[in-house]
């Protein structure tokens, strides 16, 4: 395998205690990334539940299709699996179906972006009708605020899934070296948990309220 497949620094191959090494910098540094992230999901969490309350007290939605809901989580959660399966791929050196799996996912992940921006954003009033605006008030604001912040993160995810397909195509990466991939896996994953805790905050928890 060439050098480009194993990784190199300053026109060698690096050693193997080097490249352990920076990989475990490289992880520290990405679980500090998703700490700071955190908090930008974890403020827009807690706007939908301070700002969704009825006159009462008493919490409230809006009237979302849930059909549109269901399918766009599992199609996500799906794409969760392919990338799980394209990185043990990889590292059992099994290039075919971790290229393969990578293309799985970036299939699913692109349905996910048209499901939410098509559908749910209502991006083509012809075709999809009566459904909420950024300019719906509180609920339209906190819809299109997570929904949008999720799906710049989905959209970030593909283009680094089809960065690194194209680096596995090249013939980078192996068993031994792949972080790349991994890192890429576990950006992914991380988007994915996010939605599994937006999906309720935004679809099914409180009592769904007449917003159009």
């Amino acid at each position: 395998m060439s050098a480009a497949a194993l990784g190199h620094k300053a026109g060698h191959v690096d050693s193997h205690d080097d490249y352990v090494a920076r990989t475990r910098r490289n992880r520290l540094g990405m679980w500090l990334f998703f700490a700071s992230e955190a908090f930008l999901f974890l403020g827009l969490l807690a706007s939908r539940f301070y700002l969704w309350v009825g006159e009462g007290g008493e919490m409230v939605r809006p009237d979302l299709d849930q059909i549109s809901g269901l399918v766009v989580t599992v199609v996500l959660l799906l794409s969760s699996y392919s990338m799980n399966r394209a990185e043990i791929a990889i590292a059992h050196n099994d290039r075919k179906n971790f290229l393969w799996g990578l293309v799985v996912t970036a299939i699913l992940g692109t349905a996910f972006l048209v499901g939410v921006v098509v559908w749910e954003w209502g991006m083509f009033p012809s075709i999809v009708k009566g459904h909420l605006k950024p300019t719906d008030g509180v609920f339209g604001a906190v819809v299109f605020g997570m929904t949008g912040m999720h799906a710049l993160h989905v959209l970030s995810g593909i283009v680094l899934i089809v960065n690194v397909w194209w680096l596995g195509r090249k013939g980078h990466f192996s068993g031994e070296r792949h972080w790349g991939v991994e890192a890429t896996a576990i950006y992914w994953h991380y988007v994915d948990l996010i939605w599994i805790f937006f999906y309720p905050a935004i679809y099914l928890i409180g009592h769904a309220y007449g917003a159009h």
